[in-house]
């Protein structure tokens, strides 16, 4: 498992992107610390699978730079050292869970063992034999969370993974998360639920493709005098909102 540094994970110097005359990302300065998670936050539609995108090296950008594990976003070295799992899940529906997942450690350079336990990772285990195209939605998202982990990257990006999971499932992710971090792993996980902010030691709020705020949980609480996460998000974005238009 990689170990942390003192070099950001993620370093994003003026970024913009547009599609088509609409600028979706605007001018967007942030970095993201190695070993940690960082929780990508806001409404849905707000720009963050966009942004996730900008940082694999998949989506084409206006203006500025993306720095990932000290190389340019999308570089050729960066492919077995990212990790990348999308909202729509991305597995082979007519093999297996273990077969799915046995792919991609192939292409990793890694075991069979390996794969396995990718497959427990996620509480699959009972589900080895079963065709992906048999299970459910929340089941494949697991697969292709499997998919993601048994590659060990240095950085796992996660696009809302825990939509459609029942409570006891998150929760048993975000445990997993934590251990990640605690071995050296960088986790950046978006989601459009406030109340996920407390598994995360940092959030990023975005909003209608702005960054609101880089600051923790309780740096969040303290600056808007909420307790709830989801409020104090709120009462931020009408505070910058009345801010930007007096200013």
């Amino acid at each position: 498992m990689p170990g942390s540094t003192d070099r950001p994970a993620i370093e994003i110097t003026d970024l913009v992107v547009r599609r088509g005359r609409n600028e979706v990302l605007h001018t967007l300065n942030l970095s993201v610390r190695s070993g940690s998670i960082t929780g990508l936050l806001g409404p849905s539609g707000c720009g963050k699978t966009t942004l996730m995108r900008a940082i694999v090296g998949t989506q084409i950008v206006e203006s500025g730079s993306v720095t990932v594990l000290g190389e340019p976003a999308g570089s050729a070295s960066l492919r077995h050292r990212v990790g990348y799992v999308t909202q729509s899940p991305t597995v082979y529906l007519d093999l297996s869970v273990r077969d799915n997942v046995r792919y991609f450690a192939a292409l990793y350079g890694r075991t069979a063992a390996a794969a396995a336990e990718a497959v427990d990772a996620v509480a699959l285990g009972g589900y080895s034999d079963q065709q992906a195209g048999q299970l459910s939605g929340g089941q494949r998202a697991r697969v292709s969370l499997a998919c993601a982990l048994v590659g060990d990257p240095e950085l796992l990006i996660l696009d809302e993974p825990t939509v459609g999971l029942d409570p006891v499932l998150r929760a048993d992710l975000w445990d997993r998360f934590a251990d990640l971090a605690a071995s050296g792993t960088t986790l950046l996980v978006s989601s459009h639920v406030m109340d996920e902010a407390e598994h995360c030691p940092e959030l990023l709020l975005l909003r209608e493709g702005s960054l609101i705020a880089q600051l923790s949980p309780d740096e969040l609480r303290t600056e808007t005098g909420q307790s709830s996460l989801e409020h104090a998000f709120l009462t931020l974005i009408r505070s910058r909102t009345v801010g930007a238009e007096q200013s």
